[in-house]
């Protein structure tokens, strides 16, 4: 009727046409535009109702920095907590090693770092091991790394790049008797020197990665709820009655009765 005003308005009476189109769109309405609903977790039984916002950028967020994802969400007692825990972790294993329990190693060196694909999961932290071994990776355009030889999240020195650019390779380093101890390689040389801390080290940063992809889980698909059996069948609608005949409680006396007068 609406439409059939308007064009009244406009020609001073509607014509036939007018009124087929009117008839038209009142069999086929224009569907309403999909209003895009929020990404929202909300589970009543546990008390939770979360707002995860964008659940992809706050899944990078909580990568980048462990608890940024959920600072974002505002969910800001996690994000406090997971930024102290997991960084503190990290740190904490990075000191042990006096900062070498953390790099990616040479192509030509070591086959791969395995354990560093784990400590990656915490995220910009350990991203600067990436640019040092880019420094120290070429044989054409040799860099040494930030800090120096030995410097934080460095690969170990390589005997073959040592040759070529005529550095000394000489990795010695003294026992608790006051012996010099010459190693073949320069990882060789903090194993001996960190002999435990090294290894400790290296758990302590695999650990807090690893901690991270669980707290990235929860800020691209909220908390997880494990609610109890009872409440779990109230919710599925589960009945009462007994699933299979041969469970049905048989009939009294009385039923009987009258079931056969």
């Amino acid at each position: 009727m609406k439409e059939l005003a308007c064009c009244f308005l406009a020609t001073g009476h509607p014509t036939e046409q007018d009124s087929a189109m009117v008839r038209s769109r009142q069999s086929n309405p224009i569907p309403a535009k999909k209003s895009y609903r929020s990404h929202r977790v909300i589970i009543p039984e546990a008390g939770i109702d979360v707002e995860l916002k964008d659940p992809w950028l706050a899944a990078f967020l909580a990568w980048l920095v462990p608890g940024l994802g959920h600072l974002y969400q505002r969910r800001t007692g996690k994000g406090v907590l997971f930024f102290i825990c997991i960084l503190g972790t990290f740190f904490f294993g990075l000191y042990l090693g006096n900062g070498h329990v953390v790099y990616a190693s040479l192509p030509h060196q070591q086959p791969y770092r395995w354990q560093y694909w784990c400590q990656v999961g915490v995220g910009l932290s350990a991203l600067p091991a990436l640019v040092q071994k880019e420094r120290v990776a070429s044989e054409d355009n040799f860099k040494e790394p930030i800090g120096g030889w030995g410097g934080i999240m460095a690969p170990p020195r390589d005997p073959y790049i040592c040759n070529k650019f005529r550095i000394s390779d000489r990795f010695e380093s003294t026992d608790a008797s006051g012996n010099v101890v010459v190693h073949p390689t320069e990882l060789a040389m903090w194993n001996h020197n960190l002999p435990s801390r090294f290894e400790l080290g290296t758990v302590y940063t695999m650990i807090a990665g690893l901690l991270n992809i669980l707290v990235i889980y929860d800020a691209a698909a909220g908390p997880l709820a494990i609610l109890p059996e009872t409440k779990k069948k109230k919710n599925q609608g589960h009945s009462d009655l007994p699933e299979n005949a041969s469970e049905v409680p048989p009939a009294t006396e009385n039923q009987a009765k009258e079931a056969n007068p």
